[in-house]
Parts: C-alpha cells; sequence; structure tokens
C-alpha cells in the first residue's frame, strides 16, 4: 500500500477542509526548508509530502479516488477491472472508453505560496531593505 495521506497531515478521514488547512499550515510552517536550513534534505522530502498529501486531500475528486484506491489509484496503476461498477464513472483507462485520471502533483512551493500568500516562512523578512527616505 501506498503512503497514508490522513496519517501524514495528522487528520482523521473524516477531516473537514478547515481541518486539512489548519493541519497543513501547522506541518508546512514546521517543515519548510527555510525553517530547517541544518536539515534542509529531510525538510524538503518531508515538506514535498505534506504538500501532496494536502493537494490530495483538498480536492473532493482526488480525495474520492484516494479513498478507494488509495495513492496507487492517483499515479495511474489501474485498479481491479469492476473497480468503476456497472454504469458508474470510472478515472482510469480500461480499454473501454477513454475516461483517464492522471495525477500532476503540483510545486510544494507553489501550494505553500497558496496558502500562505508567500513562498517563505520568513514571509520575505530579511531578504529586502526597504529605505525609508
Amino acid at each position: 500500500m501506498g503512503v497514508d495521506y490522513y496519517k501524514l497531515l495528522q487528520v482523521d478521514k473524516n477531516a473537514t477542509d478547515d481541518d486539512l488547512k489548519k493541519a497543513y499550515r501547522k506541518l508546512a510552517m514546521k517543515w519548510h526548508p527555510d525553517k530547517n536550513p541544518t536539515n534542509k534534505k529531510e525538510a524538503e522530502a518531508k515538506f514535498k509530502q505534506i504538500s501532496e498529501a494536502y493537494e490530495v486531500l483538498s480536492d473532493p475528486q482526488k480525495r474520492a479516488i484516494y479513498d478507494q484506491y488509495g495513492e496507487e489509484g492517483l499515479k495511474g496503476q489501474v485498479p481491479p477491472p469492476d473497480a468503476g461498477g456497472p454504469g458508474g464513472a470510472t478515472y482510469f483507462q480500461t480499454g473501454d472508453g477513454p475516461n483517464v485520471f492522471r495525477f500532476n502533483p503540483r510545486n510544494a512551493d507553489d501550494i505553500f505560496a497558496e496558502i500562505f500568500g508567500f513562498s517563505s516562512p520568513m514571509g520575505g523578512m530579511g531578504r529586502r531593505r526597504r529605505w525609508c527616505w
């Protein structure tokens, strides 16, 4: 089985959008690479995992697929032949039709910027000087 996105974000399966956003904010601030200069590699990997988990669980369509098929389903591994059910929509190519779901993860920094409004936990502080005359 793949990664447990709920466990990564430390939320339960009934988490609301607000719960997801709060959990992501807390963990993204903790694991942002700029906040962990001495352990940048681990922080970067963890930050990417957290961002991917948030991207999936905050999107209703991706979350439904994840809940039904797990990470493997999101990443294009075809579920069992009867997974779509009779008359039900399928998000995977089964040879019968054009319906295909493609999971294209976004850049973790883009997700962070979307939530916080800036791409660094420092908010750009200390990087620019403002001159007041």
